[in-house]
This record gives C-alpha cells, structure tokens and sequence, in this order.
C-alpha cells in the first residue's frame, strides 16, 4: 500500500489551493450557473474548475487509480485504489452567497475508504483521518459527541433533490425526529454535516438519496473519530445515520418507527 501519510500531505495541499480559488470567486455576480438532474441540482463554474484541478494532480501523481468525482463521473482504472470527489459540496450555498460549502476528498482502497480530506474554505477550518489513525480538525483531534439523550441534541439533516416527486423525501422522518431535539439543522452539504459530527460540533446526523463523494471521506472522519454509521435504506442510494453508538441507535429507532 502506499504511503498515506504522504498522500495525506499531497492533499492537504491541494483542497488549500482549491478553497482559495473558491473564496477568489465567492459571490462573483457573474458567477456562471448551470442545473443538473433537477432545478435545484446547480452546478457552478468554480465546481467544474476545482474538479478539473484535483484531477490533474490525481493523474500526475497515481496515474494508474481510478477516479470517481460528482461532474465527470467514473474514469475507471485497473486499480485497488478509487478517488472519491466532490469538489464543491454545498454548491446550492455556494452560488447563493452562504459560506457554507466545502471540498471533500477521499481514497479508497479495495472498496474502503483509507483516507478522507474536508476543507471548508470559507471558515479555514481543515478536516482530516487516516483509517486507523484517528481524525483531526486544524490539528487536533476528534471525539465524537458522548450526549446519550436526544433532547440534548443538536442534529443536521438535509433533503434530496428528487423532494418534489418522491414521498421518501424526509419530511415524514424530520417531523417525528425534530420534537425530541433540542435543535436541528440544515446546512446544506453532507460532507459539512460529517465533519462537524466527527469534530462534536454537531451530535448527529442522518440523510437520504446520497452519492459515494458526498459521504466517503466524511464517513471516515466519523468512524475515526469513534462515530457510527449506519446504512438505514436499500432503496435510496445511501442513506445513512451517524452520531455516537447511543444516538445513532436511537434515530433508528424513530426512523423505523415511521416506515413501520
């Protein structure tokens, strides 16, 4: 296996260089906009132009990994190592002017992520693990919140661009899961939400209908952080819970309670 370390560092260095061209172009009036899959599903100018950075380090670098990243997709390879990017998650606050949006890296080795980078560019605040190693934030490392009752919880959620057509658009779960809360929150970027739940800013988190470079390194920093995550539907890409070993269970609990 290669060095991750050094990987770690490589990458460090480039979501650094990413998040200054974003911050450079951060409410640009004439910052130019496109919609995907819906029109809420935006892309940006400065998603393409990231994207295309961190490819081209990736293939200089480790030309023989395969690379999957949100806006161009699978660039498949014969290798045990996979990519995972998504080179501006948050783009709807990105081109609304909200400074909440991050650049989220992962590696995978055999179909597991070793390595996870998030780089808030905005806020500078730079997260980071290595399987086995632990997760850090600027730094220090992370603990996942200890908060075993859930009226003492501040969670985050998000909701899927398909909200319009789908009846599994997390309406139903928010309603029966928010009156327990001491808060919830919706921030706008899965990869944001994983971070803060590995760093204890947030206690916990759930989403549907998610993609793998929405989650991957994000996932990681959870677990190294000594988070769970659990996979609660089959039929909505991912879908997943993450907040320590009680909390988790106990969003669950609510979550089946309403698809019962």
């Amino acid at each position: 296996m290669i060095n991750l370390n050094e990987v770690l560092s490589e990458v460090k260095s480039w979501v650094l260089e990413v998040g200054k061209l974003q911050k450079d172009n951060f409410r640009r009036i004439d910052l130019a906009i496109d919609t995907k899959s819906t029109i809420t599903d935006l892309v940006t100018e400065i998603d393409k132009k990231s994207e295309e950075f961190i490819i081209e380090k990736i293939k200089a670098l480790y030309p023989d990994h395969a690379i999957l990243a949100e806006e161009t997709g699978k660039q498949d390879k014969d290798s045990d190592y996979l990519w995972v990017i998504d080179p501006l998650d948050g783009t709807n606050n990105y081109a609304q002017g909200i400074p909440i949006f991050v650049i989220s890296i992962a590696l995978q080795y055999k179909g597991d992520s070793v390595l996870g980078v998030i780089y808030a560019p905005y806020l500078n605040e730079l997260f980071y693990a290595v399987k086995g190693q632990g997760a850090y934030f600027n730094n220090k490392k992370l603990k996942i919140s200890d908060k075993t009752d859930l009226n003492q919880c501040i969670l985050a959620t998000g909701f899927p661009y398909d909200k319009n057509i789908s009846e599994f658009n997390n309406t139903k779960y928010v309603s029966n899961i928010l009156p327990e809360l001491r808060g919830l929150r919706r921030m706008g970027a899965a990869a944001f939400d994983l971070a803060y739940v590995a760093a204890s800013l947030l206690d916990g988190y759930w989403e549907m209908n998610l993609n793998l470079w929405d989650v991957a390194a994000g996932m990681l920093l959870v677990e190294e952080a000594g988070g769970k995550i659990i996979h609660f539907r089959n039929d909505r890409k991912i879908s997943i819970i993450a907040a320590n070993n009680i909390i988790s269970d106990k969003i669950q609990n609510i979550i089946i309670t309403c698809d019962k």
